[in-house]
């Protein structure tokens, strides 16, 4: 199995599209067409990561954190970043970085995080705009409803928990073919006019290309009138935190005592406390500042969060409880999340997981058959 098979069943779960623009998520260093010999799950590549990779011959690092953030101007090993990198490349190992692919995914970092602290009825927290994206063509109406199936086989048309969602309208439409056309209908040089079918669906935007070549495909004319659309909706599917429900109100103190055991942490820095009780709760793993407005706005009675500075805590204005549990802390079950969808989607595989915060030299047998790539 090669490395590029490894990262498309990643992109397919965690599309990079959705990854936030600040970020450097995909493959930051190796072949993409090399074998794999097996995979090292990691929060955070540090140099004993590496070092593991090697010692086990493993060509490929799945980490949380990309190693490579912003540019590098030099790779002389005078950094941590430098000496990683080029330890990674002298041994053929590739890493790829998921990160707020992961995190934007709706089923991703901050949904396992609540479902780790026992919320139910969970939604997004901060929706992901623009993307969305629609498809209008038209088409005669005696080949509408295969190039819809085929449409629908693509992608596009899912709604939320709906798919094979379009809206139709019926009408005439007319063109005439230049003396080196060669219409499906009528002759050339001469105006037709055909029954046609204005079909509607939206989809994903990662799904763009399949769509279209579904669309090129399947099509009857020579030349496909079509129009792409940018949505501007906010997508309930795709974005950052979660909120949802304790299965019965909680006062402060109870509520910060179960996020200190689930979390496995004695540290955790809060706004006042006020006698509340604690019952819908949003989370946000990792840095999660920017999301304190949309956890008041949906009126969240505790936002569970990290790198909460100084001054973010006033924010809470007595509206809230905020907590800051640790940026790890927050993201700790991400190795996990990633380690299981692998397994789950490769039947057989030689897959490893990097067993401590920075990523330690502990191996965990983390699935019971062995299978070199």
């Amino acid at each position: 199995m090669k490395i590029q098979e490894i990262t498309a069943l990643l992109e397919e779960w965690a599309p990079k599209d959705y990854a936030e623009d600040f970020d450097n998520v995909g493959l930051l260093v190796g072949n993409p067409q090399s074998k794999c010999s097996g995979v090292l799950i990691t929060h955070d590549v540090i140099e004993n990561v590496i070092d593991e990779a090697i010692r086990k011959s493993y060509n490929l690092i799945v980490c949380f954190h990309p190693i490579i953030f912003s540019g590098l101007k030099n790779l002389t090993g005078k950094t941590y970043v430098e000496r990683i990198v080029k330890k990674a490349i002298k041994n053929d190992i590739a890493i790829y970085a998921i990160h707020t692919a992961l995190d934007n995914q709706s089923k991703g970092v901050s949904y396992t995080l609540a479902n780790a602290l026992g919320l139910s009825n969970l939604q997004v927290l901060v929706p992901q705009k623009n993307t969305l994206k629609q498809l209008t063509t038209y088409v005669p109406k005696q080949n509408f409803s295969a190039l819809l199936d085929k449409l629908y086989e693509s992608g596009a048309g899912v709604l939320g928990q709906y798919d094979e969602c379009s809206f139709i309208t019926d009408g005439i439409g007319s063109f005439r073919g230049n003396e080196n056309s060669q219409p499906h209908l009528g002759q050339k040089m001469i105006r037709e006019k055909v029954n046609e079918i204005q079909l509607n669906l939206i989809f994903k935007k990662h799904l763009e290309q399949k769509v279209i070549q579904a669309l090129f495909e399947n099509h009857p004319y020579e030349e496909v009138a079509y129009e792409l659309y940018s949505i501007d909706n906010s997508n309930q599917e795709i974005g950052m935190g979660s909120v949802g429900e304790l299965k019965k109100e909680i006062n402060e103190k109870e509520f910060l005592s179960m996020v200190e055991e689930k979390l496995e942490t004695k540290f955790l820095r809060h706004s006042a406390m006020s006698d509340r009780k604690i019952k819908k709760v949003a989370v946000l793993g990792g840095s999660g500042s920017f999301a304190i407005s949309n956890a008041k706005k949906i009126k969240a009675d505790a936002f569970i969060t990290a790198d909460l500075k100084y001054h973010d805590f006033f924010q809470a204005e007595n509206q809230l409880l905020l907590v800051d549990a640790g940026h790890y802390e927050t993201e700790r079950f991400t190795k996990k999340l990633i380690h299981d969808y692998l397994i789950e989607k490769i039947a057989v595989i030689f897959l490893r997981s990097s067993s401590a915060r920075s990523g330690s030299t502990r191996i965990l047998p983390l699935c019971s058959s062995v299978m070199i790539f």
